[in-house]
Parts: structure tokens; sequence; C-alpha cells
């Protein structure tokens, strides 16, 4: 776009002056590829906010901005909406950076605001409805396709099918194709979990009589396995002993049984409505009275959204950035009428970044996401999406939603990334191995291994994916709004991506016909970068001067 080609010339321009700062930006010697120096990973907790010249890891140098650069500096008040799962707003690490709507009150059952969403007071949940219902487990994409497309094709011909829509077949065709390969991976997987509720009960049924009275672990299992009690058999001893190992209990053994049997019923059940909780119509955008303000009623089951907000939590800590819960997704995959949605009362409601930690390999309403993006555009706010962690070459493999890609590759705006995971090995696993990749859509890498954060009920824990990347440059977007506040969503994007650090390291790719493949890290991507906060901060200097 034009205005992007004007920004980067006056980056070019005034990066060349000198800062008033004297702050000089990270930039790698060719010398200097570090494949051959040692990280110093003395510990996996924050390592990506450390630097690679300070500290030999590939992090994103946030550590050394508040050191310097935002040091005694005090930024505007900014809100970050994460659209995900519901996200556990009383958590002790983030109770205190929840965002708020001033304008409603609480619990009166009136939309105080008008803004269509009555009592929205921490955010609103789109798989719900007004009596505080909320979806758990929705179809897949390709299910609601299937749904669609096969009532159209039924009992054609191969030849008729084509004449009736060539274009609608092929999306069926590929539909199906998807639908089918999950419908076999997730058969097996509930089998082998029916038999391992049916195993594990089994054996508690004929041990736990012994033990009841004592406490029920590895060594008193090992006792009674000596006495040899009747009708109690090794396979018993070994499957108790296996999960003992694990930490595998009834919850969970339950859990895995119900979850599989849901994935069959629910996500791809042809048959299943999954809005029927909502009681929306799903291809009318207009349709938009459900939904509802519980926006943590699942933490115990959903908890990937307060893994994401723990991480924007984590970055932005040192500033009064506010998070705004809106809740999406579940099991299975987002719809795309509350992806377009959710972004709209994101902008609504003064969000400046959306997080989107997710995505899918279909859409049915693409035009309803790509208005969505529009209009955070039109009103300056920034989209920072996961590029999807199935390791495909999304030059190739072009089909990973949501994404601002128009008509002959262009681009519908320009206030979105798309983000793909980095680790903290100098070597060829520079690259997450699952992350996608591509230079036509991803447009910069960001740490996505092992990055400590906030877990549902008070736990911490790491998460790891394009997903984490995602958060952490979202976290990153909001400072750069919060101190630089004259920057608007298409200059944040530029200086996210043009002040990053190039990698050259030679990196893992495979591909189904050369699995040993091999691709320098700096063509993975239309920045061939990997975020550096640091950078990012001189160069937000240097444009707001």
């Amino acid at each position: 776009m034009k205005k992007s080609i004007l920004l980067l010339l006056s980056i070019l321009c005034i990066f060349s002056c000198k800062t008033t700062k004297n702050y000089t930006s990270i930039t790698l010697s060719s010398k200097a590829s570090l494949v051959t120096k040692k990280t110093q990973l003395k510990s996996k907790k924050n390592w990506h906010l450390k630097d690679i010249e300070t500290d030999t890891l590939p992090g994103i140098s946030l550590n050394r901005s508040y050191a310097t650069i935002l040091k005694n500096k005090r930024g505007k008040d900014i809100i970050i909406a994460v659209i995900d799962t519901e996200v556990d707003i009383h958590h002790k690490d983030l109770q205190n950076t929840i965002w708020v709507n001033e304008s409603e009150i609480p619990n009166n059952g009136i939309d105080d605001d008008k803004n269509g969403y009555i009592d929205d007071v921490y955010g609103w949940n789109f798989l719900g409805n007004k009596k505080g219902e909320n979806n758990r487990f929705i179809n897949f994409e390709y299910t609601r396709i299937l749904k669609q497309t096969s009532k159209d094709f039924k009992n054609l011909t191969p030849k008729d099918a084509v004449l009736k829509n060539e274009k609608k077949l092929q999306l069926h065709n590929r539909a199906k194709e998807a639908y089918d390969k999950r419908m076999q991976i997730d058969s097996a997987g509930k089998a082998n979990y029916d038999k391992l509720y049916t195993l594990y009960f089994e054996a508690k049924n004929k041990i736990y009589p012994y033990l009841k009275e004592r406490v029920f672990n590895q060594k008193s299992v090992d006792s009674l396995k000596k006495l040899k009690p009747e009708g109690i058999n090794d396979f018993h001893f070994f499957i108790w002993s296996d999960c003992l190992k694990n930490n595998i209990n009834d919850a969970l053994v339950t859990k895995y049984r119900d979850n599989a049997n849901e994935r069959i019923n629910k996500m791809l059940n042809l048959a299943y409505n999954d809005r029927s909780i909502q009681g929306d119509n799903e291809n009318d955008i207009s349709d938009t009275d459900y939904g509802n303000n519980n926006v943590s009623g699942n933490i115990d089951f959903l908890e990937h959204g307060t893994k994401m907000a723990g991480i924007i939590a984590n970055i932005t800590k040192n500033t009064t950035i506010k998070i705004m819960p809106i809740a999406i997704s579940a099991y299975g995959d987002e719809n795309d009428k509350d992806i377009a949605l959710a972004i709209r009362y994101a902008v609504d409601n003064n969000a400046k970044v959306i997080n989107m930690s997710f995505g899918k390999e279909f859409s049915t309403h693409k035009k309803w996401v790509d208005d969505a993006i529009k209009y955070a555009e039109k009103n300056n706010v920034l989209i920072v999406s996961s590029a999807g962690n199935f390791g495909n070459n999304l030059n190739i493999e072009s089909h990973y939603y949501p994404n601002d890609r128009g008509e002959k590759d262009s681009n519908i705006s320009d206030n979105f990334l798309l983000i793909g995971a980095s680790t903290y090995t100098l070597n060829k696993k520079l690259k997450a191995k699952n992350s996608n990749y591509g230079n036509i859509d991803v447009d910069l890498f960001a740490p996505g291994t092992n990055i400590f954060t906030t877990n549902t009920q008070n736990r911490n824990t790491f998460s790891g994916g394009t997903s984490s990347a995602a958060a952490i440059t979202s976290g990153v977007a909001a400072l750069l709004y919060a101190y630089y506040p004259s920057l608007n969503a298409s200059q944040i994007k530029s200086i996210l991506m043009n002040s990053g650090i190039a990698y050259t390291i030679p990196v893992s790719t495979p591909e189904k016909d050369d699995k040993s493949k091999l691709t320098p890290f700096n063509q993975l991507s239309k920045s061939g970068k990997i975020l550096n906060a640091y950078n990012a901060f001189i160069m937000a200097e240097k444009i707001t001067k």
C-alpha cells in the first residue's frame, strides 16, 4: 500500500539520523550468525524477555527496553482485546489487569451504555445465551460446510455436481477430505479413551478396597502386589502403577473419555446444531441478540484464553494496559460470525490491539471477517493473529484463516499481523517445529516455546505455539500505543516488522518429498525477522520526534 511505502521511506531516512537518546539498535554482524554461540538458558522462565546481545538468547529484548528506553516513562492507558476462550478474570496475576466497562452498571439487567450487550462489565461471551449457558463443544468448520454442501450434491452424479457449482464442489471435496481424516483420528482416539476408562476403573475397583484406609500411592500399591490378593492380576497393578506415575486420576480419565466422545457427538456430528445454545441464525450477521456476560464460566475446562491473557499481562506489567476478554473459542472451530462481531465489539469498546490466537483451515463467511478487519483499520486498531501449528508452508497450503489476503495475494488492509513461532535455539530448530511459515501470509516471528504464563484457578504454567507468539506481539504492540500514542495501526505494524532481528540460520522446513530440507530463517516470513521490542521502541522514538 502507498502509505506503507511512504512510511518505510520515512523510517529509513529518520533511522540514519542520530537519536537524542543515543540508543543503538541491535543488529547481527556478519560473523555473528550465532550458530556457534551457546545460548545461556539457565531457566526457561521468561527467556523470551531476554536479549540476543547480552544474554545470547533470541528473545524480544523487553527487559533491556524497560531498563533503558522506557525507564521513568509512563504510558497512556491502552485496552487489549483477547478474543479467545473464556478467561479467569479472578486469577491473582490477572485480576488487576482486566478491563472494566465503567459505563455499565453490574447485574441490573439493563444495557446501560446501549451498545447492545446487557451487563457486559468485563467483556462478552458469544458462545452463550441469556440463561448463562455457554458452549463447550462446537463444530469444526468443515463439519459446518458439509452440513450445507451435502444437501446440494446429494444423489447427483459427479458430472452433474460439477455442472451445478464447480467452486462449491471443490470446497465440498476439500472439506470432506479433512472431515474424513479427522473422523478416522478421533474415532481411534475415542476407542482408546473408552478402553482406558474401562481398564482404569476395573483396576481401581479391584485394588481400592484393599487400600481405602491407606494412602493411595505407588508404595502402597507395590506392597499390596507382594501379597498377591485373590482376584487381582499383574495387569491391574500395571495399569495402576502407570496411572500413578503419570498423575492420571479419576477426573482426568473421565475428562479424556468425555472429550473424545464429544468430538464425535458434537464437533464432527453432521446432525448436531452447534448454535442451539445461542439460538441465533449463524448465516445472518445482523442477528446479534445472543451471548452473555459470563466470560469465566468454563475456565475449569477451557484454559487457552487465560494463558494468552497471562502472556500479555507479563509483557505489559509495568503499565496500565487492560485486557478485555471476548469469548468465541471452545473445542472446535471458531464461527466466522462470532469472529466478526467480536472484532467489532472490541473496536466499539475502545480496544487498540486485538489478539486472536486461533486459526482454522476453512472459512464459511470470510467477507464478514474481512469487513470487520477493515472496520478495525478504519478505527486505528491493530489485529494480531497466530499463523497456526501445522508446520505448513502457507505459500503452498494457503488455506488458513483468519488472514488479510485478498485477490491476487494483495492485502485487504494494513492493520493485520500473522505471527509465526520461534524458539531459543540458535540452530536449525530456531523455527518452532509445528509453526506454519511462508513469506506471503506470515508477517513476523516471535518467541513461542516454553512461555511462562498464567493458568486457570491461580495456577501458572508454560505455553507454546504460534498462539503464544501472537500474544507476545500483541503485548509489545500495546506498549507502542501506550508510550507513543501518536502512532497509528499501520505505523505500528510497520515498526514491528521492520525493527525485528533477521537471522539467516538455515532451519528445518521438512516437506513431503524432502524431509531434511533447510531454509534460511529470514525467508520464512515477509519481514524475515523475529520481534524485538528494544529496536521497536528506538524506531518509534525516531518516528514520533
